[in-house]
């Protein structure tokens, strides 16, 4: 049983290797990205606040995960920090890395975010804005999705409960069946 779970370790760490390329990502070079998209770019006028990950690495076989480092932005000023982390478990077998934006549509979304640890159950679904062969573009890795170019998404943006999700495929290949769901904790500044 111990030589199985080293196995599995030492897989989902060559897995993970794709992801590791971009964790020192600028946070305002990620903000630019989907200033930029054409899905994302009108939430940015009308949005009470949002989070920013520039880079959440995701990995699995069979079990998986994910986890991000991000900042929290309200009335354009960065009032906190924040961290995401994910279990799923259904067929998946690959590495990613991805950025990804949340973006509160008022006060109450943003304090429901910030209160302690939120979570985004498996209804919650991201729209995907750059190229990429992958399944699991959404919140949960339960749909799949692939878009044109980082200024082309594949499908309208809209809030759900207060929030809107986008994500940038950043590399890796991940292929993907599963069910789970995203844990975000929060930190004032």
């Amino acid at each position: 049983m111990i030589k199985l779970t080293n196995k599995i370790t030492v897989l989902f760490a060559i897995l993970m290797l794709p992801a590791m390329q971009a964790w020192a990502d600028d946070y305002s070079d990620t903000v630019q990205i989907f200033r930029d998209a054409i899905e994302s770019k009108q939430f940015f006028d009308s949005a009470y606040g949002y989070a920013v990950f520039p880079t959440i690495g995701k990995g699995g076989v069979g079990i998986g995960g994910a986890y991000g480092k991000g900042q929290v932005y309200a009335g354009g000023k960065h009032v906190g920090d924040t961290s995401m982390t994910q279990v799923t478990i259904g067929f998946q077998f690959g590495g990613q890395a991805y950025s990804q934006m949340i973006f509160f549509e008022d006060e109450r979304a943003f304090k429901e975010f910030t209160s302690g640890n939120f979570e985004f159950g498996a209804q919650a679904g991201a729209v995907a804005i750059t190229a990429a062969a992958q399944a699991g573009a959404s919140t949960t890795g339960s749909s799949a999705g692939a878009s044109g170019g980082k200024r082309d998404a594949t499908s309208v943006g809209q809030y759900y409960k207060g929030m809107a999700v986008f994500t940038v495929a950043k590399g890796g290949l991940m292929y993907e069946a599963s069910i789970g769901g995203q844990k975000f904790s929060y930190t004032p500044r």
